[in-house]
């Protein structure tokens, strides 16, 4: 009779190269950027403890807050369109003869790098040389979105709906695409109407599909700066300044204390939103 050897959970080690790697890129830096928020910055051999005074006076400054709902007016306004019009291209792809090609096409946009969006835009809208400024012009309708604050966030939230729908056509199409065929049938069975299907079938088995668009979007969408500076450098009268121009802001003005401190604040912000969807989704698995 043979003995029966020791388990020994040993696997953890291959795990060591990609967690020193992840220590190395991820966590060193975010501690050099806590431990800079702690002092005020005014050269490398000049550097003054100040503790907590960055992050009072972030906290309690106004413009923060009106940044921060700007940020987050603009994540809930992207993800209110893109979300739907997702699953709605998703649901309208299923099933269909090329929808690989279809879906390649959307895709596109995910790999236009996000310097160039909001020059490709700006082409598109210009009244001299663009289709749609010339179109907008010829039928006479005034689209002045440099002095118009409506416009520049609608601008602003196409060039964003453009760029990302994709994904969560993709991620849609895909959860669509693993539903059994037995769940249409017995709704067809019931006398199931098209909305019921999609309220009690379609939607739940794509839940976890559209929390990753969901998270994604957010992370995204709350943090962008490029595609607004671009478009109006924040403007008109700060109608789209968000939270990543209040932070490039500090850093043009060498202040990197504060800007160390905005970082924080801005990386607590996100891991909170991520740690909330991982509790709630935890929480619906195991109801």
């Amino acid at each position: 009779m043979t003995t029966p050897r020791p388990y020994r959970n040993a696997a953890w080690v291959l795990m060591l190269p990609a967690a020193l790697l992840m220590g190395a890129v991820g966590v060193l830096p975010l501690v050099s950027v806590f431990n800079y928020s702690l002092h005020d910055i005014f050269s490398l051999a000049d550097v003054l403890w100040v503790g907590p005074e960055w992050y009072a006076e972030i906290v309690a400054d106004p413009r923060f807050h009106a940044s921060l709902l700007r940020s987050l007016a603009f994540s809930a306004t992207v993800i209110a369109v893109q979300v739907p019009l997702g699953v709605a291209l998703a649901l309208m792809l299923r099933g269909m003869r090329g929808a690989v090609f279809v879906l390649m096409l959307v895709a596109l946009p995910l790999v236009v790098p996000w310097n160039l969006i909001a020059m490709m835009w700006l082409g598109l809208v210009d009244p001299r040389t663009g289709l749609a400024g010339q179109a907008f012009a010829a039928f006479g309708i005034p689209f002045d979105w440099k002095e118009n604050a409506a416009l520049t966030w609608a601008l602003l939230v196409a060039m964003d709906t453009w760029h990302w729908l994709g994904l969560s056509v993709i991620l849609s199409y895909a959860g669509l695409s693993g539903i059994s065929p037995d769940y249409y049938r017995a709704a067809a069975i019931d006398g199931a109407s098209r909305l019921v299907v999609l309220r009690h079938v379609e939607l739940p088995k794509i839940a976890g599909a559209l929390g990753i668009v969901l998270l994604l979007r957010f992370v995204d969408s709350f943090m962008i700066y490029t595609e607004a500076f671009a478009l109006n450098s924040g403007g008109p009268d700060e109608a789209t300044w968000f939270l990543a121009i209040d932070l490039d802001e500090e850093i043009n003005a060498f202040n990197y204390g504060a800007a160390a401190a905005r970082s924080m604040v801005y990386f607590l912000i996100v891991i909170t939103v991520i740690w909330a969807f991982a509790r709630i989704s935890a929480a619906r698995r195991a109801g």
